[in-house]
């Protein structure tokens, strides 16, 4: 009967037969008492399931599906690498970047929306986040130390005191 599939076979699948034999044999003649499969043992079933027909047949050492399952784990870990993301926003251009920059800093009183309405009326658009991100803000003028209130308030302050009931 073995002589009949041989002969009907191709030799491709002859040879491939052959090789998976051969990488089985090689993993139970591993020292250790229970054989251990490695990365590249489990890359070889996963691969080998996906270019012969009946490698069930000659799998003795774990069950089909466990192959199955590390296909299915290494088709899973591809594609999650392939459809990764750059995180964070695009980055635009340098040219729209300087424009935001010398409007804001040419025009302080114009807000994001201002400025993003201005960029669309030139041809470019962006979010008015990402205006609000490359914008020059104006710098706020030093808030009013404690003398200063005092020296305003002073009039209100005495009046309040004056008027104190014990």
């Amino acid at each position: 009967m073995l002589f009949r599939r041989g002969v009907f076979r191709g030799r491709a699948e002859l040879a491939a037969e052959n090789f998976a034999l051969r990488q089985q044999l090689a993993i139970l003649q591993q020292k250790s008492k229970t054989p251990r499969l490695r990365c590249r043992d489990r890359i070889f079933w996963a691969l080998l399931s996906r270019i012969w027909v009946n490698w069930r047949s000659v799998l003795l050492i774990v069950q089909p599906d466990t192959v199955v399952g590390w296909h299915r784990q290494g088709f899973k870990l591809f594609w999650r690498w392939k459809s990764r993301e750059k995180p964070g926003r695009p980055k635009i251009e340098a040219e729209i970047q300087r424009l935001i920059q010398r409007m804001s800093r040419e025009n302080p009183l114009w807000g994001k929306p201002r400025i993003q309405s201005e960029l669309s009326l030139l041809g470019h658009i962006v979010a008015e986040s990402t205006v609000d991100q490359y914008r020059i803000r104006p710098r706020k003028p030093p808030s009013p130390i404690w003398r200063a209130f005092l020296d305003n308030h002073v009039r209100d302050i005495v009046g309040i005191d004056l008027f104190s009931r014990p």
